[in-house]
């Protein structure tokens, strides 16, 4: 009876172990995956910009400089695949772009009345609601993961078997809302 409670006194602490491990493994693989969420969805955005820009330069010739920005912006962040941090530095930085070039859409009353801009603009609302959703599905298994390596005594786990932290990926949307056409010219 006495090796039989030693035994499992001398298990129970493995078992801990094996477990928490791999819970540490599931969490950094969710962490992978929706990431990949993310980088689907800014896909998607880098995808609508070309259109978008181009929808914009035919109205709005004289703003070739800020036009070009944004599509040097949009090739640096689809060509990003550095650390999360980095990569949310340059997302800032294309979201800002995309900003001003929807504030100049609202100098031009035909662009804004446009279809075909109407459309796009749309649809990049769409994509950063998408972008959005992906982003709090992966902080929400960022955060899961780094309670469960900074939790005692799961941490002895995480940091004996180096489980490296992930950082969150913080951008605002670059269009909050599409822009209400109003007809009602008097």
């Amino acid at each position: 009876m006495g090796l039989i409670v030693l035994v499992i006194v001398l298990l129970l602490p493995v078992i801990w172990m094996i477990a928490t491990y791999n819970t540490l493994v599931a969490l950094r693989n969710h962490i992978a995956e929706s990431w990949s969420d993310v980088d689907t969805e800014l896909q998607r955005r880098y995808e609508l910009i070309p259109n978008l820009v181009e929808t914009v330069k035919g109205y709005a010739r004289h703003e070739r400089e800020t036009l070009e920005k944004v599509i040097e912006l949009r090739n640096q962040c689809r060509a990003d695949r550095g650390s999360i941090a980095h990569q949310a530095g340059s997302e800032k930085q294309l979201v800002s772009g995309v900003q001003r070039l929807m504030a100049i859409a609202e100098d031009y009353p035909d662009l804004k009345a446009d279809q075909n801009f109407m459309q796009l603009q749309k649809e990049l609302v769409n994509t950063e609601d998408r972008i959005q959703a992906a982003r709090r599905f992966y902080n929400g298994n960022v955060r899961d993961y780094r309670n469960k390596c900074e939790a005692f005594p799961s941490n002895l786990i995480a940091g004996g078997f180096d489980f490296k932290p992930h950082d969150f990926f913080d951008v605002d949307p670059a269009v909050r809302e599409a822009p209400q056409l109003d007809l009602n010219h008097d």
